[in-house]
């Protein structure tokens, strides 16, 4: 993954916890004098690494953690960093939710080696999206939970996120029926 999902990581735990926290995490993984930088690609398994001992330092369930770094990720990162390319997504939930195949995209533009996930969304009425989400990356449904319910928030409306087919494969895929009334 890239340096700026590390980062992100790191704005949201010193938020949270506090920098003290933070430096606990990279002592605990070995990595006490590490800096990501954004555009630098590094191994998955630093980044697993990360969530597993913020998850330990936090005391907060690795699923907790995730959702809430997804969250975090379109409401501090995603505004930041991102905000023109999530504009255009739509002007509203249903449109940015369906048009969210072409987000990454855009995003090869900036990080050329990227191996994103893919999104397959389809609207069930005018208050309802299944989003099918592909990923080489397992166990990172808690954070598409949080990345939906950030979109909601995004646009000022309350989400109902729902994991109805978990991964069982690499292949395969995980899906959520994302609501708001």
């Amino acid at each position: 993954m890239y340096g700026v999902v590390n980062k992100t990581l790191q704005e949201m735990v010193c938020a949270k916890y506090g920098e003290s926290s933070w430096q606990q995490i990279l002592h605990h993984i070995g990595m006490a004098d590490e800096i990501f930088l954004s555009s630098e690609a590094y191994p998955d398994a630093t980044t697993y690494a990360l969530v597993g001992a913020t998850s330990a330092i936090t005391d907060l369930p690795a699923e907790q953690l995730l959702e809430q770094f997804g969250r975090y990720w379109v409401m501090e990162t995603g505004q930041r960093s991102y905000g023109h390319l999530l504009k255009a997504g739509g002007d509203n939930l249903q449109d940015f939710l369906v048009n969210l195949p072409n987000f990454h995209a855009r995003i090869f533009l900036i990080y050329p080696n990227l191996q994103p996930p893919e999104f397959l969304c389809m609207p069930e009425g005018n208050h309802k999206v299944i989003v099918k989400y592909y990923s080489h990356r397992p166990g990172l449904a808690p954070f598409v939970i949080g990345l939906l319910k950030g979109v909601g928030e995004l646009f000022e409306t309350t989400v109902t996120v729902v994991q109805t087919q978990a991964r069982q494969t690499q292949s395969d895929f995980d899906e959520f029926l994302v609501e708001w009334g």
